[in-house]
C-alpha cells in the first residue's frame, strides 16, 4: 500500500493527539498547567471557532453538492439557462425590428 502525503499528514496528526491524550491520562502533562495562562485559552477558543466555521462551511457545500449533483441542474444552472433563453429571444427581436427599419448588417455590433 502505497501512503499519500496527506494520510502520512493526518496519520501525524492523530499520533499527537492521541500522544497528547495518553499523557494527559498518565499524569505527564496537566490540563491545568495548559489552561493556567488566560490569553492561551481566548487564543484557543478563537483558533477553534475559526476551524469548526471553516470546517462547516465546507461540509455544507459538500452536502449540497451531492444532494443536488443527482439531479439535472441546480436551481442556479436553471435560472442561468432561462436567462440565456430570454437573452437569445431579445435579439431575435431586435434583429427583426432592425430588419423592419433597414438598417444594414454591418451597422449592427456582432456577438462576441
Amino acid at each position: 500500500m502505497r501512503f499519500s502525503r496527506w494520510m502520512v499528514l493526518w496519520l501525524g496528526i492523530v499520533v499527537v493527539l492521541v500522544g497528547v491524550e495518553i499523557g494527559v491520562v498518565t499524569g505527564y502533562i496537566t490540563p491545568a498547567g495548559l489552561i493556567s495562562s488566560f490569553l492561551t485559552l481566548i487564543i484557543g477558543v478563537v483558533v477553534i471557532s475559526v476551524f469548526a466555521f471553516i470546517g462547516a462551511v465546507f461540509l455544507g457545500m459538500f452536502v449540497s453538492h451531492r444532494i443536488l449533483s443527482g439531479k439535472d441542474f441546480t436551481p442556479f444552472e436553471q435560472e442561468m439557462l432561462r436567462m440565456r433563453q430570454e437573452i437569445r429571444d431579445l435579439s431575435g427581436r431586435l434583429d427583426a425590428i432592425a430588419e423592419r427599419l433597414g438598417v444594414p448588417s454591418a451597422n449592427r455590433k456582432k456577438e462576441p
